[in-house]
């Protein structure tokens, strides 16, 4: 039969066969005896044009040739054979959540979705098991509070999802090109500070995105965050949408007072950038709705020709933020509060807000806004946890909380709902099992990428030499207020280096002739109210001058530094020619 008539004769790539030819002069035969035609149904107006096949870039031709939601039946062949998937397989099986580890093993990672960071005694205990029945039991909390298990051969993959599924959660769109897991604040519900309960709004997103087929086609990666306002940041302006909480009292007639959302977008501070305010508010009830059209619009005009462009970073380098936000208004059919900040950054309408300054927040002992309860947040050096510590929480969590726990993007975890009859124990038993909830100004402040022991990408061993520098800088240096330092093993930028007060990005070094692990150093960077990215102070030390190096920077600050100001506030004081002198003489 001839597909003249038809308005397209094929489908994602293919010609039509002579059934679909026949069911598809049918229905549109169907439809213009009920008076409509194809040309009524218009294109979406804010599409880009889309490249023609033989200009696809590899991702692209990968996606557009199999969904890689479809390549289960290769990966069930893989595992058959325990075999290592083909290329385009080790892509495609991203969109489940598992990551082929070659060269540095011929196994997966699996990385999991937790919306909000959100897990219940029941589910750390599975996951435990599952850790220690399929693979090495190496767990990690990561900085987007989930949790990823490594070291799966092909031949226990699909036991591996089928258990984590089990106990209701999933990894699937946990990588490569799609929306990553959605972060919140990690104190959510339970934090007097907050101005509203974000887990829920975060829940409710995870849940829209995962039962939604187009957000599994995004020109690349993307981040969403809520921050509500509680006593620990979700760094939701490092993300590509973040949602802050704000309060207006100032009510005029376009915009009452009560709780919205301040909406900022483009953050990805692996290229140095922060997210912007778009001068919108949007209000809790309409979260949903409008973040789902602001992530429409990227997947329609995002970069798909060149992938070191592809982030809405970028599309905002070429699109003005009103240009993006009339894009969005179009795809909901109405506008969107506006509400510009001062030059300052502030808004006359809102109240506010200050954080109460507590430094290291995610790590401590602090009262809920439920009379009698605590929380108690508990330091998992660089993320890294095993199965017996998994255990032991969940036991913890179920005796003497609510059989609760919340991952924390500073790879750390709270355990909520502890009467305070109870945070005595609490504390003793967490030290018991080797772990800390005592804040520390030096161990409470590191943040570790997996580094180049389970990723193709990383120049150094990112957790190891953070352990290590942890133990070297806490017997040399007593701090009275925290330094953050964030480890990350090349330009992607997991762990965020350009935004810790010490941001350290592994490199391969030459020392005497041979090539060792070592580091970029930056300083100065912040986020939230001291958003700012670090500045390079010293390139290509080796891991062990990296260690005398920090402790001359530590010892440095502490001498030089007037008024007790932050270690951020000190470095931006100075030139880097002057920090560099002080950072190389200092004993």
């Amino acid at each position: 039969m001839s597909t003249a008539a038809l308005p397209f004769q094929e489908i994602a790539g293919k010609k039509l066969n002579d059934e679909q030819t026949s069911y598809l002069h049918g229905l549109f035969a169907g439809l213009a005896n009920r008076g409509f035609k194809f040309s009524d149904v218009q294109a979406d107006p804010t599409a880009a044009p889309q490249p023609a096949d033989e200009d696809l870039i590899f991702e692209e031709r990968v996606k557009r040739d199999l969904h890689p939601l479809d390549a289960w039946e290769s990966f069930i062949e893989d595992a058959a054979d325990n075999r290592a998937p083909a290329k385009e397989n080790v892509f495609r099986y991203k969109w489940n959540g598992l990551f082929f580890l070659a060269p540095s093993h011929d196994a997966f990672m699996c990385r999991l979705r937790i919306p909000g960071g959100q897990v219940k005694s029941f589910q750390l205990r599975e996951l435990a098991k599952t850790s220690s029945d399929l693979t090495t039991g190496y767990v990690q909390i990561t900085t987007r509070a989930n949790f990823q298990l490594r070291n799966i051969e092909p031949k226990n993959a699909p036991a591996l999802l089928s258990r984590i599924q089990a106990i209701g959660l999933t990894s699937r769109g946990s990588g490569a090109d799609n929306i990553r897991n959605i972060t919140c604040s990690p104190t959510a519900g339970f934090d007097p500070h907050e101005l509203i309960d974000t887990l829920p709004l975060a829940q409710e997103l995870g849940q829209y995105i995962i039962n939604h087929r187009e957000f599994y086609n995004l020109p690349r990666k993307f981040n969403i965050a809520f921050d509500g306002g509680g006593l620990i940041s979700s760094v939701e302006d490092t993300n590509d949408i973040g949602l802050r909480a704000v309060k207006v009292d100032k009510a005029t007639d376009a915009i009452p007072g009560g709780i919205y959302f301040r909406v900022a977008l483009g953050g990805a501070t692996g290229h140095k950038a922060f997210a912007r305010d778009a001068n919108v508010l949007i209000k809790p009830g309409e979260v949903l709705k409008v973040t789902a059209a602001l992530v429409r619009v990227f997947i329609a005009n995002g970069n798909r020709g060149n992938r070191k462009k592809a982030r809405l970073k970028h599309l905002l380098e070429e699109w003005t933020i009103p240009q993006y936000i009339e894009a969005t208004e179009k795809l909901l059919g109405y506008q969107l509060l506006k509400a510009p900040l001062d030059e300052y950054g502030e808004s006359e309408l809102e109240v506010k807000v200050l954080r109460t300054d507590v430094p290291h927040s995610h790590v401590g002992v602090f009262a809920q806004k439920q009379p009698g309860l605590n929380y108690i947040g508990v330091g998992i050096p660089v993320g890294q946890i095993t199965q017996k510590q998994m255990n032991r929480i969940a036991d913890l969590a179920d005796n003497y909380g609510s059989g609760e726990v919340r991952l924390t993007v500073w790879q750390n975890l709270v355990i909520p709902n502890i009467p305070d009859a109870y945070v005595a124990t609490m504390k003793k038993a967490i030290v018991k099992m080797g772990l800390q909830w005592e804040q520390s100004h030096v161990r409470s402040g590191f943040v570790a990428c997996t580094g180049n022991s389970y990723c193709k990408f990383a120049a150094s061993n990112t957790k190891g030499h953070a352990l290590e520098l942890m133990n070297h800088l806490d017997k040399r240096v007593q701090l009275d207020q925290p330094i953050n330092v964030h480890l990350t093993g090349c330009p992607h930028s997991c762990a965020q280096h350009y935004m810790g007060d010490i941001g350290l990005l592994g490199a391969k070094v030459k020392v005497a002739g041979e090539s060792v692990e070592g580091y970029h150093v930056f300083v100065g960077g912040g986020f939230g109210k001291n958003q700012k990215v670090g500045r390079q102070v010293f390139q290509g030390l080796s891991f062990d001058d990296v260690k005398v190096t920090l402790e001359k920077v530590f010892k440095s600050y502490l001498k030089h530094r007037q008024n007790g100001e932050s270690f951020q506030a000190f470095t931006n004081r100075h030139e880097l020619g002057e920090l560099q002198a002080l950072f190389s003489n200092d004993e």
